[in-house]
């Protein structure tokens, strides 16, 4: 005969269904044959970053909770759509994207204020008129939260609001995007475009690997993968052979920097490895041998009247691009240039502002933030291990439980590096 549990019996399952009702759902599909397909993101320690929570890793959960919940917010997110906007390109097309230059004001000298003139690092709020840019990055957001959410939890509903999504912004006939920024950036008098403009798609290799993460859900199918290969093929053509794009391409500073990283990104989405491994081979003449000065500073970027913001944005574009060079064979990270100097170099000019408490002695209107650097402390971490990074760990915040960097990346604290 079974007996009936004992009342602390009956009391301790209680317990458990209690816990597990705030957990986190954490899928049981069957595990993938291998890491996830993205390239900005690190895909073996996201498969291993799930595959913990699986078995019930405790550490990870305060991110997980905090994942869904992003993601549950997300799922009332948009719509978002590039013809939603109220002024006509040049065009006379809503489906090309427009954008003003940021940092042009009307002209004080002139009746109509034209042309418009620069006023480097001033933001003219009339680029609100515009919202292509704003927009864009919030679809690339929000994809990318509703893709890591699936990727982590295996909720359908996610993937299906993420695919709503894409298919809005690329495949839609009535909303989808066309493949330029033709109209980018914009200077009134001037233009009606800039390959400057170019720099504003930045947050699409987010859109590339968020693509990657929904790989095996239901609402993604072979059909939508083609359709976005197609689409980023074609947006891949137009930056390498558009007047604007090959402006782009051209630029020395930072513009230069993020525009190699969207190449290299969209090149190996549609296959085209041979291209990425070009771009990322040539970077080591074409960027950093220009672009960094013996003593680590970055002088197209110290002219900036930001020019702590525009130094670590620019060091941060080439760490993304030696990461992207890490899947090719590439090694950009151990790379210097005839003067000596290299992506280490450039970081090791900017720890001292940013820990040791060194005064920043270049033009930065709107306030010096040093934690502007601790992300690219913390994944120069994980390339170089010595004591100088040991030391500059030792000045950063703990990185909090809650943040999904701790699915997506190792988090360092000063005793995971061991000198080499």
């Amino acid at each position: 005969m079974t007996l009936p549990p004992s009342p602390a019996t009956r009391f301790g399952l209680l317990i458990i269904v209690i816990l597990l009702a705030g957990t986190p759902a954490v899928s049981t599909w069957a595990e993938s044959s291998g890491p996830p397909r993205v390239f900005m993101l690190d895909g073996k320690f996201m498969q291993s970053a799930r595959e913990r929570l699986r078995n019930g890793d405790t550490n990870l959960m305060p991110a997980l909770r905090q994942l869904e919940s992003d993601a549950d917010h997300a799922l009332s997110a948009g719509p978002f759509a590039i013809v939603n906007k109220e002024a006509v390109p040049p065009s006379g097309d809503k489906h090309d994207y427009m954008s003003m230059a940021p940092y042009f004001w009307p002209n004080p000298d002139t009746s109509n204020g034209l042309p418009y003139i620069r006023r480097d690092g001033e933001r003219n709020p009339e680029i609100s008129k515009d919202p292509d840019h704003r927009v864009m990055d919030e679809m690339a957001g929000t994809v990318e939260t509703l893709a890591l959410g699936y990727y982590f939890t295996g909720k359908e509903a996610y993937a299906a609001k993420a695919t709503q999504l894409l298919r809005t912004w690329y495949m839609d006939p009535a909303t989808r995007m066309n493949c330029n920024l033709q109209f980018a950036q914009a200077v009134r008098g001037l233009n009606t475009g800039r390959g400057t403009g170019v720099i504003e798609s930045r947050s699409l290799p987010r859109v590339v690997d968020a693509v990657g993460l929904l790989a095996g859900s239901k609402a993604w199918t072979d059909a939508d993968q083609r359709s976005m290969q197609d689409w980023f093929d074609q947006y891949l053509k137009w930056m390498l052979e558009s007047k604007n794009g090959r402006a782009e391409g051209d630029a020395k500073n930072n513009h230069g920097s993020h525009y190699d990283v969207q190449v290299v990104s969209f090149a190996l989405f549609v296959g085209k490895r041979e291209l990425a491994s070009n771009i990322v081979w040539t970077a080591r003449t074409k960027r950093i041998d220009l672009q960094i000065q013996a003593d680590g500073s970055e002088p197209l970027e110290l002219a900036r009247t930001k020019s702590w913001g525009y130094s670590i944005f620019n060091l941060g574009a080439l760490m993304s691009l030696a990461s992207l060079g890490d899947e090719l064979g590439v090694d950009l990270w151990n790379y210097r240039n005839p003067k000596g100097a290299g992506i280490r170099t450039a970081l090791d000019y900017l720890l001292p502002y940013a820990v040791d408490g060194k005064q920043w002695p270049h033009q930065q209107i709107h306030g010096f933030q040093g934690d502007a650097l601790y992300p690219w402390i913390r994944r120069a971490s994980l390339k170089y291990k010595d004591a100088a990074l040991r030391k500059a760990l030792t000045h950063l915040p703990p990185v909090d439980p809650a943040s999904r960097v701790n699915l997506l990346s190792p988090k360092l604290n000063p005793g995971d590096l061991v000198e080499e």
